[in-house]
This record gives structure tokens, sequence and C-alpha cells, in this order.
């Protein structure tokens, strides 16, 4: 069958409807023919002369598309009719929307009458009501003018009247003469109101007794006196001629960045009232202790008529800027030597028989553990001070510190042991401060001493000698027997002398910190080294990111003192927290800007650290997360008795450690160990190191219930030295291979319940059932794992020896091949340790 334009269609042959069979099928397998049948669509098709009188009777011209039975007339009507009926609905629909639109403006104009009708309701009414509020006020001034001209013609009536009776005398009074003033009185008293507010006027009258003021105190709150004042100069001025307007001060605002609310208004002299009130007309529902920025503040201030000057966060700090000091306000100061040397060269021991004093008996181990400050006279009255740095190599960073803010350096070198790894670090320290250097040879006094060995041995780092033509000054010493003290102190003098030392001490004071602590009962302690300038007690300074106020000073015998002149160390009490050692301290004149700079610099420092422990990229986050993926760490806090002990631990847990293995400071800080630090260790499983500093009651209760490990130190090495050990357990044990024996497979067989079975024969060593084994072809690897069976003729060994045969099955593997050879070895773990 064949469409009009030639294409065939599917249908069925045979018109009408035809039987057929389908094939139906069940479960289990059964199936069942079953007739259906199937009816074909009827097709509609035009005959070939319809439509061609018409003319195109369908809409397009298709005789198709128009319905059976239908002429080319009726079909035009029709369309004819629905095009009519689309153009009256157009119509309609235009007619509808320009009666909307004109709705709409009706609507529109009729409430913009209203909203106008009302605006000027309002504005009639404000000016009714001001227009009364008016008129009231000049009615209550009248009446009161009236008042007070009343009173005051009938005190002046009054006042003749009781003359001329006193001149009668009593007798000649008439029995009514009084009734007329009495009367006013009494109406005044009257039509006065009988709260306090009314007894207030009678303040105008004179002054304001004590009893006056106790008596008047029962009908309710009254006025004070400045409140009166006030009243009267209003009343004053008004009388004058009007009220006197005060002239605007215009004032020069210092804004920051962002700035509260109340220091605003405290800036401008405003009322904070008024200045909330301006910042909510402005849209900003804001309080007096809310913090706006800086653009918003300056629309502010420019709406009281002030000046705006901008000021960065950083601009606090241009109150300590440095001074050039005059040259004729320059006086002479004493020099600042700093000892240095190796540990156990003797370097305390040398300044304690200077001062005559037992230094070293003191520390622990015999080691310095803090940077001490003294201060000493020498035979002619010179004072000299002197700093005694740590020789350990874990307090570098102190030793650094000493090296900037000395003049001189003592290098003592021990005779019998020459130059040692951190004598080079204090020379280097001594050369990259730039400040001259006295080598002391101690130790003279011993048999093996070798002075001149020192002497060549400093020249390998560019030392040289006044004995070998150089120009540093080199004395022998003995701090045991006291040998060449008194040359030391000279050559001390001499380079002194050659510097010319000098400072301003009528200016702000200027220090280093040496040293700081946290001492229980005293609070936060900082020894000071003052560099210019005197401090005084009392002074308002600012130190790193502390601030305080020097409540008292002591100096290094322990005496209290009042002020402390340049080059004169002394323990300063009253600081706000416990600075860090080698900060700078600077004398201030308000506390304001002692706090405003400190609580700057810690912001910055706290965004510095923020910026360090964060990643930038991608990249560095990836390789940081891997990073920490494949150490083990070991978590521990720390606590020291002064601030550089604290960072010198630090600094040494850092080192130790390897690409597995690494010491994580969780924490570490000044003072007595606390509950915080116990809270702090539960959670991160850590334990806490205390290093000459103890647990307080409580802490110690916590840690016990907690099972927190406490651990104390007083020398520096042993805490380090356990730390590593403990470290050292974090490392995996290596794993060594020992080969035991090799044997060559000569025949496989295949055995039931086993699988392929390699007949060896032991060529090399021993096998044993529990050793590992790799199968070698052509002295490749193929395969490693375990035997799975060892047997000598039918019985399973444990070993097989040398030269003798054995079958062997390997665990999971079958492809074994007559020619291999079979690798057997033994794995051994091996405890690692840190070096």
């Amino acid at each position: 069958m064949s469409d009009t334009d030639g294409k065939k269609t599917l249908g069925v042959r045979g018109g009408g409807s035809r039987p057929g069979n389908v094939k139906q099928s069940f479960s289990h397998g059964r199936t069942k023919n079953v007739v259906v049948e199937t009816k074909r669509k009827r097709v509609v098709v035009p005959k070939p002369g319809q439509g061609k009188g018409g003319g195109g009777g369908s809409p397009a011209g298709d005789p198709s598309r128009r319905p059976a039975g239908i002429s080319d007339a009726e079909m035009a009507r029709r369309l004819k009719a629905v095009q009519a009926a689309k153009a009256r609905e157009a119509d309609e629909v235009a007619a509808r929307e320009a009666e909307e639109k004109a709705r709409a403006e009706e609507r529109e104009r009729r409430r913009a009458e209203a909203e106008q009708k009302e605006r000027e309701q309002r504005e009639a009414e404000e000016k009714a009501k001001a227009k009364a509020e008016e008129e009231e006020r000049k009615r209550r001034e009248e009446e009161e003018a009236a008042k007070r001209a009343a009173a005051d013609a009938a005190a002046a009536a009054e006042k003749p009247a009781e003359k001329q009776a006193d001149a009668r005398g009593p007798a000649s009074k008439p029995a009514g003469g009084d009734a007329g003033p009495r009367k006013q009185d009494r109406e005044r008293d009257a039509r006065a109101p009988r709260s306090g507010k009314g007894r207030d006027d009678n303040r105008r009258s004179g002054k304001l007794t004590l009893n006056q003021a106790l008596s008047g105190g029962e009908g309710g709150r009254q006025r004070s006196m400045a409140a009166m004042k006030r009243k009267q100069e209003r009343a004053r001025q008004k009388a004058m001629g009007g009220p006197v307007e005060r002239e605007k001060v215009v004032r020069e605002v210092q804004l920051p960045e962002a700035i509260v609310v109340s220091e605003l208004a405290n800036r401008m002299a405003e009322r904070v009232g008024e200045v909330v009130k301006s910042l909510m007309q402005m849209g900003m529902m804001v309080t007096q202790n809310q913090t706006i920025d800086a653009d918003t503040a300056e629309l502010i201030i420019e709406e009281f008529g002030h000046k705006v000057v901008r000021v960065s966060d950083s601009d606090v700090e241009q109150v300590i800027t440095q001074v050039e000091d005059k040259a004729e306000d320059l006086k002479p100061r004493p020099p600042v030597i700093t000892i240095m040397g190796h540990v156990d060269h003797g370097k305390t021991s040398l300044l304690d028989a200077i001062r005559d004093a037992k230094v070293v008996a003191g520390e622990a181990g015999g080691i310095t553990q803090h940077i001490g400050a003294y201060q000493v006279k020498t035979e002619s009255g010179a004072p000299l001070t002197f700093l005694d740095t740590p020789g350990h190599a874990a307090f570098t960073s102190m030793r650094s510190r000493g090296a900037q803010v000395t003049d001189i350096v003592i290098l003592v070198v021990a005779a019998d042991d020459a130059v040692m790894p951190q004598t080079i670090e204090a020379i280097n320290h001594a050369k990259a401060a730039g400040v001259p250097m006295i080598v002391a040879i101690n130790k003279c006094d011993k048999p093996e001493a070798n002075p001149q060995k020192v002497r060549t041995d400093l020249l390998q780092h560019e030392v040289i000698v006044e004995e070998l033509s150089g120009d540093v000054q080199d004395v022998e010493v003995s701090a045991v027997t006291g040998k060449g003290l008194e040359e030391l102190l000279e050559a001390v003098a001499l380079q002194a002398e050659i510097l010319e030392l000098k400072s301003n001490p009528d200016r702000p004071a200027q220090g280093a910190v040496i040293e700081a602590k946290l001492d229980v009962g005293r609070g936060p302690v900082a020894t000071v080294l003052v560099q210019t300038g005197t401090l005084k007690q009392g002074d308002i300074f600012v130190v790193g990111e502390q601030w305080g106020k020097v409540r008292a000073m002591e100096n290094d015998q322990g005496n209290r003192v009042k002020e402390a002149g340049p080059s004169v160390p002394v323990e300063v009490l009253g600081l706000n927290g416990t600075p860090e050692a080698g900060d700078v301290l600077n004398v201030v004149s308000t506390e304001a800007q002692a706090r405003e700079i400190a609580d700057y610099r810690q912001e910055a420092a706290k965004e510095k650290r923020a910026a360090a422990g964060a990643a930038t990229t991608l990249e560095q986050l990836l390789a940081k997360a891997k990073e920490d993926e494949n150490v083990s760490e070991l978590p521990i806090l720390v606590k020291a008795d002064v601030q550089g002990s604290a960072e010198a631990i630090v600094q040494a847990m850092e080192k130790i450690g390897n690409d597995e293995v690494r010491v994580r400071v969780l924490h570490y800080g000044v003072g007595a160990i606390t509950e915080t630090d116990v809270g702090l260790a539960e959670a991160s499983g850590a334990p806490i190191m205390g290093f000459n500093v103890r647990a307080n009651a409580p802490a110690r209760n916590s840690a016990n219930q907690k099972g927190v490990e406490i651990r104390y130190y007083s020398v520096i090495y042993d805490l380090v030295d356990d730390v590593k050990a403990a470290a050292s357990g974090l490392l995996s044990n290596e794993i060594r291979e020992n080969f035991i024996g090799y044997a060559e497979i000569k025949e496989v067989f295949k055995v039931s319940n086993v699988g392929k079975v390699a007949g060896c024969l032991v060529t090399e060593g021993i096998a044993r059932r529990s050793a590992g084994v790799r199968l070698l072809r052509d002295n490749v690897v193929v395969h490693e794992g375990t035997l799975k069976t060892l047997k000598r003729f039918k019985d399973e060994v444990a070993e097989v020896q040398s030269g003798q045969e054995c079958g062997m099955a390997f665990e999971n593997y079958d492809d074994i091949r007559p020619g291999d050879v079979i690798e057997i070895f033994e794995r051994e773990e091996v405890v690692r340790t840190l070096s």
C-alpha cells in the first residue's frame, strides 16, 4: 500500500480485521497459543475531483485539511466569523487596558492629593502648636514679671510702714495695721505650689544654708546649686537682651581606622547623646559602646564642625620616636661589658672573682641558666656593668641579646681547652654587633694550661691578639688565684676610654629587657638595662607587647632604688604581663598611650603569627598535609622560671627529630604550672616539662586525677636528653633481613589437597619453615611469600640443613618450575634512636 506521495506505509493487507496466533508464555515453562484479532486503522483519502471548484476553501489552501462534507463557501464564512471574533476580542482587551490605566492614574492622583493635604495639615498643626507654646511662654513670663513687681512693691511698702511703727511704738499701732501685707503674704503662699519645685525659687533670695537644704528635702528631689546658678545666669542674660551664644571651639580630631562612639564624642568634646542622635539620623542604630568605621566618623566630625586628622594604627608608636640628643646634653656613662665563651670555661667564676661574691653556688649543675646583670666598682671608683650570659649551646639567642646591648665583650677561653664551638659563636655574635673584644685566657693556674695554643687557635677565626701583632687585647687570668684580674679591669677601662661612651640622662628612659620572669608575690618582673635617659619610680612605660608603671625598682644587690641612669641594670616591677627577653622599654607620657601602643603591637603580632602559620597556596597546603601525615609528633608543654630559659628550651626542642619524628611544643610560658596547663596537656596527651618551677596544689591534684605527667628539671641537659629519648620511642623499628639459605628446585610434583610441591636440594645454609622465601627465576624475583609446607620424606620438619633434599610448597602460589632457586631469609627489628 502506498500514500499519495508515493511512499510505502505499513498496514494489514486485506482491510478490515483478520485473525492471528500469538504464543503466550507462563511460569514453569508453560506456553499457550492465543488467537487475536488485528484491526486496521481507517485512512480517509479525498477523491481526485474534490476541491477544484472551491478555489482554496481551507485556510492554507490545502483541501486535505478541510473537514468532510463542508463546501468552500461554508469554509470561507466560518473563517470570516473567526476573524471577526478575534478582532472583537482584541478591541475588548484594549478597552479594558485603557480603563485600568485610567483607574490607576486616578488612584495615584488621589493618593498624591491626600498626602499633600495631610502634609499641609501637619505643618499647620505644628505652626499652631509652636505659636501656642510661644504665647504660653510669653504669658508665663508676663505673670512671673507681674509677680516679681508685686512682691517688690509689697516689700517696699512694708519697710516704711515698719519704720513708722517702730517710731510710734507698739501701742500706737492700729488694730488692723498689718492686715494688708500679711494678707498679701498669705495669698502669695496660697498661690505658690506645695511641691519642692516651688520652694526652689526661694533660693534666689539668698544663699542656701545646710539647715535649709536638710529641712527642704521633704517635698521630693531638689535642684542643685549649679542648676540654680544656671537659671539665674539665663535670667540675667535674658534681662540684658537675650542669651549669649558661646563661640564654637573647632578641634582637630585624630581619627584611626575604627573608633568607639564614646571615644569619638570625647575627642570632639561633644555629648555622647548628640553623637548617637546624629548617627541615628544617618540610619545607623548604634550605642555609645559600638565601633564605627573611619568614613562614618569623618561625616560625623564634619557635621559637628570639627577638622579630621586621619591617622593609621601604626601612628600610635610615633610618640616613642627616637630623638637626637644634643652634644652638650651628653654625659659620660659606665661601659656595659658582656662575658661570653664556651660552657664551663669559667665565665661566672671570673665574674665571681671580680665581684667577690659566690654566684656559681646558686646555679643548678654549676652552669648559668639566666642572664645576670651586675654593677661592679673598680678600685678607682669607676662603675662597670657586667652581663653574664650562659655558654651552653641552647642559649644562643640569649647570648645574641647580650651582644646587642653591650659595649665591650670579654671572651673567656680556657687555657686547657682552647677554642670550642660556643666560643666561635660568641666571636660571631660580637662581630655582628660590631663591639670590641678582649680575650681573657682563663685557668692559667692549671699545669696543662697552654695560653699560646689559645692565641694561635683564635687566628683561624680572624681574632688576632696584641701579642701576635694584632689589635685585640688578651690577658692571662685565673679565677681561682685572682691572677690578672687587675690587668683585665685596666684593659676594660682603657677600651671604654677609647670608645668615649656618653648618654643623655635628662630625658625619658629607654632600655633593653635582659631577662623577664613571673615572680610569685611580685608578679611580672623584668631585668632592664637602661641605655639612655633615667628611669624613675612612677614612670609609665611600654615594653614590647606589654605596658606598665614603675611600681618599684631593685638593683643587683636587691636594694630598692628610686631611679636608674644609663648603663644601670635594675629589676622593674609593675608590668601588666611578662615581656620577651630582648624587648625595648620606652617611657611614655600617659597610661592611655602605653595601653594603645601595647594593644596595637599585640594585634600586629597576632596577625603576623597567623600569617606565618597559614599556607598561602593549595600546593603548600597539600605539602603540609602530606608532611604532617608522614611525621610522628611528640607534643610537650614547657613552663620555665624566666622567659630566656623557656625560649632556649623551645629552640633546643625544635632541633630534636628527623624526617619521621619531631617534637612539637604546644605551649611555653613563664611561671608556675597551673590547672590551665594541665587541662591543655590532658586534651593533647602531652607531658608537662617544668624548668625551675613547680605545679601548684590544684594543678597537682588535677594532674593526678587526669593522669597527666609532670616532670621537673633544673639542668637543661637532663631535659633535652629525656625528650630525645621519648622522641626516639616514636621511631618505627628498622627491619633488617638476614639471608639464611638457598635451595634449588629439581622436580615439581602434583599432590592432591596440597597442589604443586617442589622437590628441592638445599644448596647453601638452612631452609626453615618459619622463614620468608623468594622465588628466583633467572636471578629475577617472581614471588615473595611464606612456605605452606616443608617436608623431609613424608614428615613435616622445622628446618632442613644444607646438602639435604626436601619438599616445599608455597602459600597461595603454584607457578614453580624446575631450575628455579628459592631464597630463604629472616627479618628482625632493630630499635632506632635519635642521635
